[in-house]
């Protein structure tokens, strides 16, 4: 369990990035005085005053281990937020998930339409690689031209959105759990891997030196999904802000189903435990990400 302090580093660290990146969007996402003004609206309505932030939090906290400018960081961690964000507008379309509640407010196509909700999502898929090719993001070609590649791989058919079709395909499918941990990594953990491995590129780490944080950001994304599983069966859902049980009605196979409640608990918290195992090279430096660590699996949404 986490001790006071580190409960207000997390908390405090959450707010202060959930304040920048809100700032950024707000920047970046000017409404134009055209008809494109119900777009960006729609746009802003998606990446505007919602979510945790934790990918954002991830990457800026792993360049600030190796002096990266925070300013800098933070365009970065925005580009991976505009991917994750365009991928809830896609996901709650009617087409997919079909929800009709994101972060305790109506998903985009209930609040707009479902083709205004298309073209934000499309609009911010492309922001996020405008973001990453920009000067500001980083002085060195080499680093843009990494950073979009590495987001690139996390979000297409390599990472989140094969992850995102796998699952698509799971109802009344048998899935094992070598299976379950395969989807889970593409559909969550890529993002998650993104962020992490975006923040050692902006500090110019090299490949080789990145391995213990592949591992951390590796066994994050299982966590992450897991504390999902357990809280889809047992969460509050006015807390998530979402609807739950979901998995479950339409027989789809999780890490709860699996392994079942205590064991996919234990799972959790021992893969956060391997996780903070890996940041021993960096000391305190590293008191952020254990934070966010074992915030995944202590969450409430």
């Amino acid at each position: 369990m986490r001790g006071e302090g580190d409960h207000s580093l997390l908390k405090d660290g959450l707010a202060r990035i959930q304040r920048e990146v809100d700032s950024l969007f707000d920047a970046l996402l000017p409404i134009p005085q055209d008809t494109r003004a119900r777009l960006v609206e729609g746009m802003r309505y998606a990446a505007i005053g919602g979510g945790k932030r934790v990918r954002p939090l991830l990457l800026v906290s792993t360049a600030e281990l190796f002096g990266v400018d925070r300013n800098r960081a933070l365009r970065a961690g925005c580009a991976v937020e505009a991917i994750h964000a365009y991928s809830l507008i896609h996901d709650d379309l009617p087409c997919m998930d079909d929800d009709d509640l994101r972060h305790g407010k109506p998903t985009l196509h209930k609040a707009f339409d479902e083709a205004t909700a298309v073209l934000a999502g499309d609009s911010l898929h492309a922001l996020a690689f405008e973001i990453l090719a920009d000067q500001e993001t980083s002085a060195d070609p080499f680093t843009r031209s990494e950073l979009i590649l590495t987001l690139g791989n996390a979000s297409g058919k390599d990472g989140m959105a094969g992850g995102q079709m796998m699952d698509m395909l799971a109802e009344g499918e048998d899935y094992d759990l070598h299976t379950i941990t395969r989807l889970q990594q593409l559909k969550t953990g890529a993002l998650l891997a993104a962020a992490v491995e975006m923040g050692a590129i902006m500090g110019h780490v090299q490949p080789e030196g990145r391995a213990h944080l592949r591992a951390y950001a590796r066994d994050i994304g299982l966590a992450f999904q897991i504390a999902d599983d357990l809280l889809d069966v047992e969460g509050d859902a006015d807390k998530a802000g979402k609807a739950l049980r979901k998995d479950e009605s339409q027989g789809k196979q999780t890490f709860v189903t699996l392994m079942g409640v205590d064991k996919a608990r234990e799972q959790a918290r021992a893969l956060v435990d391997q996780a903070i195992g890996h940041l021993a090279v960096h000391g305190e430096d590293a008191a952020m990400l254990r934070a966010v660590a074992r915030y995944i699996v202590e969450r409430d949404r």
